[in-house]
């Protein structure tokens, strides 16, 4: 496969060494265990997320902060973990869907680096960054390892009766979707919970609602990683970026027979400046396309550094999306720059060695994010370039 490569730099090569070594992946095609579903095991449970965060706040004698900052609707924790005391503010999310894991290993990894190195460079970046992660959003999701949260339409209602006439919302899950068990345990996609009015208060006239629009935060999850949003803006003045990890299907690199290892973006609503984002005038002030982009080619950059491997195998997620109800869509009209990581795959799909090889690639491209910010080197980059990252394409060679 022919690439074509972005000016890369050296914050770039900074993130890479931080990470250490390269590793390969070879694996193509449709879904590789052939639907068969693999053990999850190499991923973190609750209790062992809360474990490793407890142990990772002590062994870093202070640089590391873990709190809680609310509940799911099962009253488990949310955890938010605090690294750095700069003035540029990065909040990473993982696990807003239960069965995308694999963030939530490159985010501890990161944690514990920044924690533990006395580095130049790591010191260079807790002086300029304050970097919270978010590394468990959906537990009660995590813990059933499936796409959405455990939560009835009539403990919506009863958090919120005005709703008590209104119809569900188009993203509850009350019927089978692969095993999941929404049958007996219904629940919400919380990504699609969000609106760009923080304020928000839930009205029966919204309801369904639309993948299109804005969501409601009626879920205890969105409220929390709102609330944690909203509370970083009135402490620093602005939350400079906003990542989201997530997973996705088995898409090509376009006109390649290459399987794609990670997706990326920084586009989630259309610009509120053109014909087509008209709706979200009351933002235009604050939307910074060009920063998503940056951000993101800052993330491809980093990747292609490693060479002919897994990590150059990166694509541009779908571009034609409007997703107002996503934490993404509602945070890049607050004014984030925002980003995308989508692994391919579920974490059922992948052995050992497949699992390993994905947590490194978000790992990679959030270190590369990491280093250009704390530089400004992120701010050199020419935002048109983002569109000569390659496309993803759902069949082989188009």
């Amino acid at each position: 496969m022919k690439k074509k490569f972005i000016k890369v730099l050296s914050s770039t090569i900074v993130a890479a060494t931080l990470l250490g070594p390269n590793v390969g992946f070879a694996e193509r095609g449709p879904n590789p265990t052939g639907g068969t579903n693999l053990s999850i095991e190499a991923f973190l449970n609750y209790d062992e997320l809360v474990k490793k965060l407890n142990k990772l706040e002590q062994v870093s004698k202070g640089k590391v902060k873990v709190e809680v900052a609310g509940q799911t609707n099962q009253g488990r924790s949310i955890h938010k973990v605090t690294v750095g005391h700069g003035k540029k503010v990065v909040l990473i999310q993982s696990e807003i869907h239960g069965n995308e894991k694999t963030g939530t290993v490159a985010l501890l990894n990161i944690l514990e680096n920044l924690g533990k190195s006395n580095s130049p460079d790591v010191k260079k970046m807790l002086d300029e960054l304050t970097i919270v992660a978010i590394p468990m959003m959906n537990v009660d999701g995590s813990e059933l390892d499936r796409r959405g949260n455990e939560m009835t339409w009539s403990e919506v209602v009863g958090k919120f009766p005005q709703l008590s006439n209104a119809k569900p919302t188009w993203n509850y899950y009350t019927t089978p979707r692969s095993g999941d068990g929404y049958a007996s345990k219904p629940g919400f996609d919380v990504n699609r919970d969000f609106n760009p009015n923080l304020n928000y208060v839930p009205q029966p006239q919204d309801f369904p609602g639309a993948s299109e629009k804005p969501g409601w935060f009626i879920t205890p999850e969105s409220q929390t990683v709102r609330d944690i949003y909203k509370g970083l803006k009135s402490k620093f003045g602005k939350v400079d970026v906003f990542i989201d990890l997530h997973h996705q299907g088995f898409p090509y690199i376009e006109g390649t027979d290459d399987r794609v290892t990670m997706s990326i973006s920084g586009k989630f609503v259309n610009d509120p400046s053109t014909p087509a984002g008209a709706k979200y005038k009351e933002y235009a002030d604050n939307f910074k396309y060009d920063f998503s982009r940056q951000l993101t080619l800052t993330a491809y950059n980093a990747l292609q550094t490693k060479g002919n491997s897994v990590f150059t195998n990166i694509s541009l997620y779908d571009q034609t999306v409007d997703l107002p109800g996503t934490a993404l869509g509602a945070f890049a009209l607050n004014g984030s720059g925002t980003v995308l990581f989508e692994v391919s795959g579920q974490t059922q799909n992948f052995g050992q060695k497949q699992k390993g090889q994905l947590v490194k690639t978000v790992e990679t491209g959030l270190m590369g994010i990491i280093s250009g910010v704390t530089d400004g080197s992120v701010h050199t980059l020419n935002p048109t370039d983002y569109e000569k990252i390659p496309k993803s394409s759902s069949k082989p060679g188009i």
